[in-house]
């Protein structure tokens, strides 16, 4: 029987919908701002998929592992870390060496790509990890694309071995990221199991004369369609494609923030949440344009936390355009959308239009969470 050491972080994710951009040294901001705690959740839906698995746990104590084992009805897990009231990445290290020292196999772990650091300075490539993704930022290769995808990957292992690959471990500075710079650092290769669809990539920049090309074209056909539609309200995703938008407009975005145009004008800036709800709270249309990351094939889900269900469901999943350079979506093979709601993911189908170009779009195919592609 394989030996899980299971781990949480549980101040994961919470900087993301109030538009913080990570919670990296900002947990009380955040709470301030109204945000609320999210790892235990999502690792929940991870640990129900795998409650009849033959596994063994070993975890940390109260909001770290055990709470969501119990509240799942897994027994004879071992906890053999006990958490302290305030949690640091001290702790996360700690708890991953005392995995390590009670035999566990794998660590499955719920956060982001600062929680997959902490681990990799402990365990380095000597057994997998695999996450469940729960933080504002995950570019690192180690996660899965959701919750119900991680718990796939463990159940194809629990008869026999998984393919293991090398996975780049990211992280990005938040501080630079939350100032418009985005400053991602490769810290190592840690060994992860891999089934096709169902774990992500890291994430990669193209730049090169033809790919600021295409983000010309497409801005300046998404312009035309913005100026050509002043009733309705644009929100505007991060990125230096959608960033190629605003430029064929005139107006100065946020790089890395979510931005509100109407009539070709500059209505609103960084929205978090409640900001894009505020918007949206009238009777006029909405269109939300995003961008994909690149090899990676994220549309919603990393670093789009601001986007909640909620507003998704206002805006409404027909009024969403997708962009992307067509060198991009050549280097990525499966796109995919981890909203945090499982109903709103599926509603999105099986393929995706996306636009690549001047009046050019392409099809391409959504993965599945439970059947690998």
């Amino acid at each position: 029987m394989k030996t899980i050491g299971f781990l949480i972080n549980p101040i994961a994710g919470m900087g993301g919908a109030v538009g913080l951009k990570g919670t990296d040294g900002k947990v009380a901001e955040a709470i301030l701002r109204g945000a609320r705690p999210m790892a235990a959740s999502r690792a929940r839906e991870t640990i129900d998929e795998l409650r009849d698995a033959p596994f063994r746990y070993v975890t940390c104590s109260g909001p770290m592992g055990e709470d969501v084992l119990t509240g799942a009805g897994i027994s004879g897990f071992h906890v053999v870390y006990r958490t302290p009231p305030v949690t640091t990445a001290a702790d996360t290290r700690d708890a991953c060496r005392a995995f390590l020292r009670n035999g566990a196999d794998l660590i499955l772990f719920c956060g982001g790509d600062g929680t997959a650091r902490d681990l990799y300075d402990v365990v380095t490539d000597t057994i997998p990890l695999l996450g469940i993704p729960a933080g504002v930022k995950m570019y690192s290769a180690v996660f899965a694309v959701n919750p119900v995808a991680a718990a796939e990957i463990l159940r194809s292992g629990a008869a026999s071995p998984l393919p293991v690959r090398d996975a780049e471990v990211m992280d990005v500075d938040e501080e630079a990221y939350r100032h418009g710079e985005l400053k991602a650092t490769l810290y190592g290769y840690a060994k992860s199991p891999y089934l096709p669809g169902l774990v992500q990539g890291a994430k990669q920049v193209f730049e090169d004369q033809d790919e600021e090309l295409a983000k010309a074209g497409i801005g300046r056909f998404i312009a035309e369609v913005i100026r050509g539609t002043a009733e309705i309200l644009y929100i505007i995703g991060p990125g230096s494609t959608t960033g190629a938008i605003a430029r064929a407009l005139g107006v100065e975005k946020t790089l890395l923030g979510f931005d509100a145009i109407q009539d070709g004008r500059l209505v609103a800036t960084d929205l978090n949440e409640q900001g894009m709800l505020s918007l949206l709270a009238g009777e006029g249309q909405a269109r939300l344009v995003i961008s994909i990351i690149g090899a990676q094939g994220s549309v919603l889900g990393r670093g789009t936390q601001q986007v909640s269900p909620c507003v998704l469901r206002k805006i409404g999943i027909g009024n969403i355009i997708v962009v992307a350079t067509p060198h991009k979506l050549a280097e990525t093979p499966l796109l995919f959308m981890d909203t945090g709601d499982r109903e709103l993911d599926a509603a999105f189908g099986e393929y995706l239009s996306v636009i690549s170009g001047y009046h050019i779009a392409q099809r391409k195919k959504i993965g599945s969470e439970t059947v690998p592609l």
